[in-house]
């Protein structure tokens, strides 16, 4: 998936982003506000990796990510008269 859906869909991925990396508190995510190179950094620095780790890890969660689809309206019921 390109980063430009997660960036524009961040509240959904941003559960997914905790559950991966249970370090980074809500405030660091918030901070990002789905921007790659902050979260990158983020990582880094919660997780005492390098650059290229984390750049790594990140990567490869991203490729495993998709959007979930929005739910479908049920039907409607028209009301009996």
């Amino acid at each position: 998936m390109y980063w430009h859906r997660i960036e524009a869909n961040w509240e959904q991925f941003k559960g997914l982003v905790k559950e991966r990396w249970a370090k980074l508190d809500e405030e660091r995510l918030e901070r990002s506000e789905g921007r790659r190179d902050q979260l990158l950094q983020a990582i880094v620095q919660c997780y005492d990796v390098t650059d290229e780790e984390a750049e790594k890890e990140l990567s490869e969660w991203q490729r495993f990510q998709k959007l979930k689809p929005r739910a479908k309206p049920g039907p409607r019921r028209v009301a009996a008269t």
